[in-house]
């Protein structure tokens, strides 16, 4: 369950990220308001997550989910430049995160 919520929490972060560009520097009413209900659950979640798991794994979870997810919104609804290092970057750090949980499950 507390993996459910660190995941959950990661797409909420990616919402956030995105929110916060949309309020063009807070200046949009509903994208401000959307950006700070998103980041609030978003730190609730990851917050009621770390209760039971290790903070280095579910952090990189939550903030993996995060960039890799605001990244590919970005190339997919804001123009973001789609180029071949961007894709790698964002299988790395997806790599990354499953290597990190990896390391840390075999430590146990």
């Amino acid at each position: 369950m507390a993996w459910a919520l660190v995941i959950v929490a990661g797409f909420f972060e990616t919402a956030f990220a995105v929110s916060l560009k949309m309020s063009d520097g807070f200046s949009r009413l509903w994208w401000t308001l959307t950006f700070l209900g998103c980041a609030g659950v978003s730190f609730a979640l990851l917050s009621i997550g770390l209760r039971s798991l290790p903070v280095g794994s579910a952090y990189a979870v939550w903030t993996g989910i995060g960039a890799a997810g605001t990244a590919i919104l970005g190339m997919v609804f804001l123009r973001d430049p789609v180029t071949t290092l961007g894709l790698l970057s964002i299988l790395l750090i997806v790599a990354g995160v499953v290597g990190l949980n990896l390391s840390s499950s075999s430590a146990h």
